[in-house]
Order: C-alpha cells, then sequence, then structure tokens
C-alpha cells in the first residue's frame, strides 16, 4: 500500500491518503496565495508514489516541476520552520503538451470524438441549432463521409444546406438559417485556433498514464496561457477529456492509489454558462469516474464558482486565503467556511481572510472517507524548481519525450471534405446500404490488426498512418457522454451507435 502523501503540516503532518486520492479535491485561494505551489507538491507527491497526473499549466509556472529545485532564503526558512530534517531537492518526469503544439507535443482529438453535444456547447448553439448540428452527424455517420478535422465539418454542413430538400424526408427539416449560424460559429473557432485542435493523430490517452523507469509517475503539463484567451474552446476540451477518460478506463472500484489524477485549473471556466444538459453530465462523470481511479482537483479562486452538486464531492480540500473587502466578498468567505467540518481550535471564518502565503486550512478523507477537522497549516516547499522553465530546457524535454515525433506532425487523410468535393452539388448516396460495410471494403483486410490497434498506445516508432488508424479505431468503442459516434470502423461494424 502506498504511503500517505505529506502535504501540510501544523502540529502533525496532514497527509492526503492514496486509497481516498480518487474521490477528488479542491484547491482554492484568491490570487497569489500560493494555489500553484500547493498544487506542484501535491502533483509531485503522486508522482513519487507511481501515479501520473495531468496539469493544465495556466501562468507557465508549473513547467519548473520538471526540474530540480534550488535552496534560497524563503525555501531555508520554510524548510527550518517545518523542521524538515531529511528535505532533498530533485526533478520530476514531465511530458509537455499544447494544443497549439508550440510549448508542448500538440493535442488532437477528430470532430467525430467530439461528437455534437460539444460542439453545440462549443458554439453556444440553441436548441434547433444543436438539433440541425446532430442531424449532420447522422447523415454523415449514415454515408460513411469521415468527420476528422474541422474542414470536413465545415464541408458537411455546407452539402447538408444544399441538399436540404433531398434530406428533408428522411431526417427532418433542416433550416438553412440554423446551417448559417453553425458555419459563422466555425469560422469564429478556426479563427480562436479550434483547427490545429481538431485533427489526427487524435492523442490515445494512454499516453497519458505513464510511469518513468523509476516508476515514478509522468507528470503531463498542457501548456494552457494562451489556451485562456479562448475560454470556451479551454472548457471544452477539459469536459471532452473527462468524457473520454471516463468512456475508455474499467471500473477498479476504490484502488490502493488512483490510476490518474488530473487538475483542472481556472475552474470556474468549466462552468461559466454551462447548459444544464451538459453539466448535468458532468456532474454524472465527476461522480462516476472516480470508481475508474481518476481523481479529479478542481483549482479555483472561490469553492462558489463550482456548482453544489459536484462541491459536495470533493472531499480532500486546500482553502488559501480569501479577501473580504466587499459585502459580496464577505458572504463568500462564510460560504467557503461552511464547507468544512469544524474545528473548535480552529475559527474557520477569520482564519481564511488572516492566512499568509503559504498557509491554508486543510482537511482531507481518512480511511473510512470521512473529513477530518479542518486544521490551519502550512503547505510543504516543493522539491522542483519554482517558476518556468527556459525554452532551450522545454526543448530538451520535448525531444527526450516518449511520445517525441508521434503527434508533432498532422496527418490529412481522405475524408468528408476530399469526397464531397469530388461530388459538389450532387447528393452523396450511401456507401452500401446505410449503415452497412462498404461491399469495395472489406473488413477482413483490418480486423485482424483491430486487436493491436485498439490495444496499443501511440509511441515512438509508430507511423503517422498507424496513429491515425489508431485514432479512428478509438472513436469506434467511444459512446458514452457523446450523442453520435461516427468513423469508418464504425460504419463498418454496423453503423452509428448511440
Amino acid at each position: 500500500m502506498a504511503e500517505p502523501l505529506v502535504i501540510a503540516k501544523s502540529t502533525e503532518d496532514l497527509a492526503l491518503l492514496p486509497g481516498m486520492a480518487n474521490r477528488h479535491g479542491l484547491i482554492a485561494g484568491a490570487t497569489g496565495t500560493g494555489k500553484t505551489v500547493t498544487l506542484q507538491v501535491m502533483a509531485e507527491a503522486f508522482s513519487r508514489v507511481g501515479v501520473p497526473v495531468f496539469a493544465a499549466d495556466v501562468k507557465g509556472d508549473l513547467s519548473g516541476i520538471s526540474q530540480t529545485g534550488a535552496a534560497n532564503p524563503k525555501l531555508d526558512a520554510r524548510i527550518k520552520q517545518l523542521k524538515l530534517t531529511d528535505f532533498q531537492f530533485f526533478a520530476n518526469p514531465v511530458t509537455f503538451w499544447d494544443v497549439f503544439g508550440q510549448q508542448g507535443h500538440p493535442v488532437r482529438a477528430t470532430t467525430s470524438e467530439m461528437g455534437p453535444l460539444l460542439f453545440s456547447r462549443l458554439l453556444n448553439l440553441n436548441d434547433t441549432q444543436a438539433g440541425v448540428l446532430t442531424l449532420t452527424f447522422k447523415i454523415a455517420d449514415d454515408h460513411q463521409l469521415l468527420l476528422l478535422d474541422l474542414k470536413d465539418l465545415q464541408a458537411m454542413l455546407q452539402h447538408v444546406g444544399d441538399q436540404a430538400r433531398d434530406y428533408r424526408t428522411q431526417y427532418g427539416n433542416i433550416s438553412a438559417a440554423s446551417i448559417g449560424a453553425i458555419q459563422r460559429g466555425l469560422l469564429s473557432l478556426q479563427q480562436q485556433g479550434a483547427d490545429k485542435f481538431l485533427g489526427e493523430p487524435a492523442l490515445n490517452l494512454d499516453d497519458l498514464i505513464q510511469t518513468d523507469g523509476d516508476g515514478h509517475g509522468v507528470i503531463n503539463i498542457l501548456a494552457a496561457d494562451k489556451l485562456l484567451t479562448s475560454p470556451t474552446l479551454y472548457a471544452t476540451f477539459l469536459l471532452w477529456m473527462m468524457s473520454e477518460l471516463f468512456e475508455k478506463l474499467p471500473e477498479v472500484g476504490d484502488p490502493e492509489k488512483p490510476k490518474l489524477v488530473f487538475f483542472f485549473d481556472e475552474a470556474h471556466l468549466l462552468f461559466n454558462d454551462l447548459p444544464s444538459s451538459i453539466q448535468q453530465k458532468v456532474e454524472q462523470v465527476v461522480r462516476l469516474i472516480r470508481s475508474k481511479g481518476v481523481g479529479i482537483y478542481f483549482v479555483t479562486q472561490n469553492p462558489t464558482d463550482i456548482p453544489d452538486v459536484i462541491l459536495g464531492q470533493l472531499g480532500n480540500r486546500v482553502q488559501h486565503a480569501l479577501r473580504a473587502f466587499t459585502p459580496k466578498d464577505q458572504k463568500a468567505v462564510r460560504a467557503a467556511a461552511e464547507t468544512f467540518r469544524a474545528n473548535p481550535k480552529v475559527n474557520v471564518e477569520n482564519s481564511i481572510t488572516e492566512l499568509s502565503v503559504g498557509e491554508a486550512l486543510v482537511s482531507f478523507l481518512d480511511e473510512k472517507g470521512t473529513p477530518i477537522p479542518v486544521e490551519r497549516a502550512t503547505i510543504l516547499p516543493p522539491h522542483s524548481q519554482i517558476g518556468p522553465v527556459t525554452p532551450d530546457q522545454r526543448s530538451q524535454i520535448m525531444r527526450s519525450s516518449v511520445v517525441a515525433g508521434v503527434y508533432d506532425s498532422s496527418v490529412d487523410r481522405e475524408s468528408a471534405y476530399e469526397r464531397l468535393q469530388g461530388r459538389a452539388g450532387q447528393p452523396v448516396a450511401p456507401v452500401g446500404n446505410a449503415g452497412q460495410p462498404s461491399p469495395t471494403t472489406s473488413p477482413a483486410s483490418w480486423l485482424p490488426n483491430l486487436g493491436t490497434i485498439l490495444g496499443g498506445g501511440n509511441r515512438r516508432g509508430d507511423s503517422l498512418a498507424e496513429a491515425a488508424m489508431k485514432s479512428a479505431a478509438r472513436a469506434m468503442g467511444s459512446s458514452v457522454g457523446r450523442q453520435i459516434v461516427r468513423g469508418v470502423l464504425g460504419s463498418l461494424l454496423g453503423g452509428s451507435r448511440r
């Protein structure tokens, strides 16, 4: 059994139990109170016991976790204050990722993997527009038109709009105004860089669940500073990752330690203007994903940023200082104080506004899953570098990564855009019967390799074609959390799944 992870100290050690780490958690506090360092300390602790970590690096400061720390007067004072006699500096295994492919390996998903529900969220569509988008995905599925990147979806929408009369009997009314609104939304997304996120080879989530040669969990860091300029894209990306993990991983109950821990920084962006239908799905995923061995830790300025249903599931909590300059702030402080299990020795409401940088109110779950009484404590110093790495250090880590060369170049194979370009102005006839194998494409030609495709992750040495084939195979088996799943393999095996 993994040793308890000591995160903070008061009169005694305050430790996060690995067996309770998949019960989720919260790191909250005003800007500049020490949330990022707390995240760094927790990520290091998980890594040392073999738990892979995924964290969004909003300010660029977290990248220093890949480098060995160094002494300085503040750290020396903290080490002395906490009487850490055996404290040592060390680096951690890190893989850098970036949706835009600039500060890390590119992160991509296919349009089919995203599905109409998340696209509706991303485009802020009304019910009528969302219905037209769902029909567009269904038509593409029935006619075996692969939707892999943004231009595939744009071409498919144009085709459906042009042929709306032909599709009306089978699929229902298709509003030209709705098609236009969706297309305008896609153009806006393209300007925000969504075309770099949508495409192949798509990310294999197995590549986030890795350990190094010493058995330490790899810390996956997503460069999110630029992504935050497109907050809706950032939030939708996080929703997609949660959904994919929920669908992919098997049930494990309560393991001795998590398979993976996610830290979602700027968590309020995840829930801003979130439609009730999608919020219900997020609540369901957060509630159930712990049985898949995944712990989700939300990092935000105030606990009130998180919906109550989800907040009630976050058993491991670290609360840094909050400011109370206005009546609204004071109300938020009271609300935060009421979320902790009371400790007669700690005046929580007063303490929240008095905490210094690096101090926090801490309450973790005990071995029975019950929150321990809240303690005012000091967070341990990190063993790695505080602050960002240099561009040269980042480049060196990327070159030596196990996924170097796997995702760095995009693949643009024949899909809906290319097929529709050759049939401009013509209805696209189904290949064979809708939902049935194409007579010109024999499943026997690829079925012998299907087990390898589905089971293997993208690794260095895989060709780009293999990586693209694997992403298509993964799309075949993924349906929970999305309304419709498309893809040539799914069609060949019997049509769309709902």
